[in-house]
């Protein structure tokens, strides 16, 4: 079956070109996918699904109406918006996917992933993350009041971008050597993943296997697009 994917949106709380680019590009979806897949930071920020439904109010309805089209609709959480949870689910008829996990695309076992996982380089980071995916600290998070937990966000945020501009390149890419072991690990010959906003394809050797790794877009007012794979197997971009 045809599917869709994509990541790193990060879609403001604000109405803005990507919010509505994202529209056009469910929209479209609804045409032509049978199943569409959401690897991560579709959202800027996610506080709770108390608060991010009712921000993200058009997006969830446009999310519904292709989970009530019957295409398969999943999702894996990011860093920005790890905290999507049962009310997301309940909302938009979406379903989770664990991180990383293999999905068979257009015939081929393919692993997917957010892939922040794999930026092992960063140790700052990867500090960061096993605290804020920590379900006691995710479940004192949510019982904060909304506005203290919005506040929170928005530094946390700020705090981001000026530490990661300050970081080589190298560090906040993925290591090599964690995508040879995912590789390893998972048995199969592709991987697709976002997360580092450089979108290529990679090939490489791996245990005298030819691998390729695809990265999606991140999007920009400039460029709206997630991945086509069809039934067949061939891939193209997926324009909103």
């Amino acid at each position: 079956m045809t599917a869709w994917l994509v990541s790193d949106l990060h879609l403001p709380p604000k109405p803005s070109p990507l919010r509505e680019g994202f529209l056009r590009w469910l929209a479209a979806a609804a045409q032509d996918a049978r199943q569409v897949i959401l690897l991560g930071d579709i959202f800027e920020a996610w506080v709770g699904d108390d608060l991010g439904i009712e921000t993200y109010a058009e997006e969830v309805a446009a999310l519904r109406r292709l989970s009530a089209a019957g295409i398969d609709l999943r999702f894996m959480v990011g860093n920005r918006d790890f905290l999507l949870g049962n009310g997301f689910c309940a909302a938009t008829g979406a379903r989770p996917l664990p991180d990383p996990c293999i999905v068979t695309l257009g015939g081929r076992p393919t692993l997917l992933s957010h892939g922040d996982q794999w930026c092992r380089d960063d140790a700052g980071y990867q500090r960061y993350r096993r605290v804020v995916h920590h379900a006691g600290v995710q479940r004192l998070f949510l019982r904060l009041p909304r506005a203290l937990r919005q506040r929170i966000a928005d530094r946390l945020r700020r705090q981001s971008r000026a530490v990661t501009a300050t970081k080589p390149v190298t560090i906040t890419d993925v290591s090599p050597q964690a995508i040879i072991e995912a590789f390893g690990h998972a048995g199969v010959d592709r991987i697709i993943h976002g997360h580092t906003h450089r979108p290529a394809v990679h090939h490489l050797t791996v245990d005298g296997r030819a691998c390729e790794r695809q990265v999606l877009p991140d999007w920009t007012p400039a460029r709206m697009e997630g991945l086509r794979i069809a039934a067949d197997g061939q891939r193209t971009p997926a324009p909103a």
